[in-house]
């Protein structure tokens, strides 16, 4: 066989695995590609464990423990069904906006609308998906606190942040309920692609063209960057076995974008972080970015 024949062998292997627990009245008899999946998330958790205990840097350690503890916030949601995927969706959302709404500055009842739109938007990509055609409509419609308010002097801003934030996190989250039974599988390649793409950063900074900052907003974000970006997207991806040019694509350079997203956010807002309760990454929003733009994107593409 080809190496091109034994990739493809590979990328279309089944990885459906069983899992069966019997604990006392608890009985788990799964087979499933998503017990492949736990056991790959468990796998790296342990690696990475390692490398940390040896590397111990306490910066290392909380971002692991901080891991350690997102993988089954999101994966049992995921697992158990759309329904408990989208409720995890509008959680997310709600506090993503919350630290949207403080890195903008935008005014409480903006703050409300933003909050009732995290809500509502998994809710329908749940229930009734061909609402979220909508979303222009829901965009025009955050102009209405400036127009009760009256607010001539900062309308127009207020509705623009207000209108971006609907979309950027509120629209854009509720299609982790729309990617379902993936919704894990791309979460898991995101964080991953991150790491590779900090690996390549910091790998090839010896090499002039791979020094080149990909835009003013970040220098840490190079050419190498997304060098590694693309090529952990495609091991990881690969990996997985769910593989495709326009997932590739979304991973890899929407992930980056959306990096560099909220980077101008807080390049104006002058602040390193959007938060500082989620240890080791700052706020959820700053865990997330990437994701934001990956999640419709792999719905488009995907």
């Amino acid at each position: 066989m080809t190496i091109v024949e034994n990739y493809l062998s590979f990328v279309h292997r089944d990885r459906r695995m069983p899992l069966n627990v019997d604990l006392g009245p608890l009985h788990i008899h799964v087979y499933s590609r998503a017990v492949f999946l736990l056991w790959v998330t468990v796998a790296i958790l342990a690696l990475a464990g390692i490398v940390v205990l040896v590397a111990r840097k306490r910066e290392l350690i909380q971002k692991w423990r901080t891991w350690a503890l997102i993988a089954p916030v999101v994966g049992l949601p995921v697992w158990l069904g759309h329904g408990t995927t989208a409720a995890l969706a509008a959680a997310l959302a709600v506090v993503a906006v919350t630290e949207y709404a403080r890195l903008v500055r935008v005014r409480r009842l903006d703050t409300c609308v933003l909050v009732a739109l995290a809500v509502l938007y998994p809710l329908a990509a749940w229930l009734r998906p061909s609402l979220l055609q909508l979303a222009p409509v829901a965009v025009l419609l955050c102009a209405a606190p400036s127009v009760l308010d009256g607010d001539v002097e900062h309308g127009a801003k207020r509705t623009a942040f207000a209108g971006f934030g609907s979309v950027w996190i509120c629209w854009s989250l509720a299609h982790l309920v729309m990617v379902w039974p993936d919704a894990y599988l791309l979460c898991f390649a995101v964080a991953a692609t991150d790491v590779a793409a900090w690996c390549g950063g910091k790998g090839l900074r010896r090499m002039a063209w791979a020094r080149q900052p990909l835009s003013p907003l970040s220098p840490n974000k190079t050419v190498g960057g997304m060098v590694g970006a693309i090529i952990g997207a495609f091991v990881i991806l690969s990996l997985l076995g769910t593989i495709s040019i326009g997932l590739l694509v979304a991973v890899s350079i929407g992930g980056l974008f959306g990096d560099l997203l909220e980077s101008m956010l807080k390049r104006q807002a002058q602040v390193k972080d959007a938060g500082c309760w989620l240890p080791g990454f700052g706020g959820l929003l700053d865990r997330i970015d990437s994701l934001l733009l990956v999640l419709p994107l792999a719905y488009l593409f995907g």
